[in-house]
């Protein structure tokens, strides 16, 4: 879990890809930027109200 900067004077972000996990999300909303890595298997979701992200929330499952 990272967290960026975004430059607030010229609204620019700068992110090298290759520092980046192979399997990952960027969540942007108000200004703020934050990394999640994907799960090899299940489901990540990620829950808006009023446009807004509220929560970011990782689901795994279990075969057998």
């Amino acid at each position: 879990m990272e967290n960026f900067k975004v430059d607030t004077s010229t609204m620019i972000l700068t992110i090298d890809i290759m520092e980046l996990p192979p399997s990952c999300v960027l969540v942007i909303c108000d200004g703020k930027v934050k990394l999640r890595e994907l799960p090899p298997h299940g489901e990540y979701k990620i829950v808006t109200h009023q446009g807004k992200v509220k929560r970011m929330r990782r689901e795994e499952g279990e075969e057998f």
